[in-house]
């Protein structure tokens, strides 16, 4: 308990001049590349159409300002005076979960966005980031560790907003809450024991789900053409479609790739959604396995500073806000690329500032913020 309180009047009182620009650097570029990238996968087809072929590229380019500006910003304030914060975003998050079957709006099956004309807010984006500082709030405050009624607390802080998404329906946050909580719990010291049986408790709960068809038709069709790739069943098809054709454009781009503005399968939209969940197969086919490769060097570089700070960080709180934040990142990365590339199921999952998309460019820039707020105070040992 003393070394905490130790360690919080030092971080309150002598905030370092040190940032991560490497960190910092590198969200900074990923952005502004990945507003090009969504230029680049649409501005044919938008020629073609009669639109404006900046669009996406503006609008993209602009989200990305606004997301350093706020990156900026959160990284100059000191991290544990926003403990205070950790309970009313949480609240506000769980309201906008709700109010999301009210007043929001519906599009591929699913009713999970805001529609404000300009831009549509997905609040379930935000919801994992107001989440990891709750939790890592609440366990800064158990110097102690973590007790069985502690745990129970958090599951009940996680499954509230949780259960919302999951009738959205949106599989892959919810996911990635799951991974992001209990990776934050192992980090916080939870006894072994205790994640040993909530791991067979949430085994088994998916199990029984799939059972008794409480998942969706489309969420389970997903899975079932991740197993069965070379299936011909007409009910898969579609998602078949959407993987052999990401597979392809990949492919296709070669080793130097085909160029900017030039890949076929690109400029001809074969595969859907490409300026969004499968932006990196534009990116594979235009630069090819060269830049292609640079672009996931890139992603792990971000996601190995962000445990790097983590590691160093002189307190609970920032410890678990950066090892949370690196769960998000990583997985996120892992799943959207591995999707395209057929090795992990579709599940919608944006890749982290290089999928079009306001909301999550918010958030991803946002939560580097933190990371940089915590990099701050470890100083330049890491």
């Amino acid at each position: 308990m003393t070394d905490t309180l130790n360690a919080r009047a030092i971080s309150l009182r002598r905030p370092s001049a040190h940032v991560d620009y490497g960190l910092a650097l590198g969200l900074v570029v990923l952005g502004f590349f990945g507003a090009f990238m969504s230029y680049s996968a649409t501005r044919d087809a938008l020629v073609n159409a009669g639109y404006n072929p900046h669009y996406y590229l503006e609008r993209q380019g602009f989200f990305v300002l606004i997301g350093i500006v706020a990156m900026t910003i959160i990284a100059s304030i000191d991290y544990r005076r926003l403990e205070i914060l950790a309970t009313p975003l949480y609240i506000m998050s769980f309201f906008a979960l709700a109010g999301v079957f009210v007043i929001g709006q519906s599009a591929l099956g699913a009713q999970r966005w805001y529609n404000f004309g300009f831009v549509q807010i997905q609040p379930s984006e935000f919801t994992v980031l107001f989440i990891i500082l709750a939790v890592a709030t609440f366990c800064d405050r158990r110097s102690e560790g973590l007790r069985m009624y502690d745990v129970v607390r958090l599951l009940v802080m996680a499954g509230a907003p949780l259960g919302l998404i999951v009738l959205q329906p949106d599989l892959g946050t919810s996911i990635i809450i799951v991974l992001v909580v209990a990776g934050m719990m192992v980090v916080a010291g939870i006894p072994p024991r205790f994640m040993t049986f909530l791991t067979i408790v949430g085994s088994a709960g998916l199990t029984v789900a799939v059972y008794l068809d409480l998942l969706k038709k489309y969420q389970v069709d997903r899975f079932v053409s991740f197993l069965n790739q070379n299936s011909t069943n007409p009910a898969i098809g579609p998602l078949l479609y959407e993987v052999h054709n990401a597979k392809s454009a990949i492919g296709a781009g070669g080793l130097w790739g085909a160029g900017v503005f030039k890949g076929l399968q690109t400029i001809l939209g074969f595969v859907p959604e490409q300026r969004t969940d499968f932006i990196f197969t534009a990116i594979g086919e235009q630069l090819g396995f060269v830049g292609a490769g640079a672009v996931i060097l890139l992603l792990a570089f971000i996601a190995w500073r962000m445990w790097v700070i983590g590691r160093h960080a002189k307190d609970t709180m920032g410890r678990l806000l950066s090892i949370g934040i690196f769960i998000f990142f990583a997985f996120s990365c892992f799943e959207n690329i591995g999707m395209t590339m057929g090795i992990m199921p579709v599940t919608g999952i944006p890749l982290p500032l290089l999928s079009y998309g306001g909301s999550a460019a918010l958030v991803f820039y946002s939560a580097g913020g933190l990371v940089l707020s915590v990099s701050r105070r470890v100083g330049g040992g890491s």
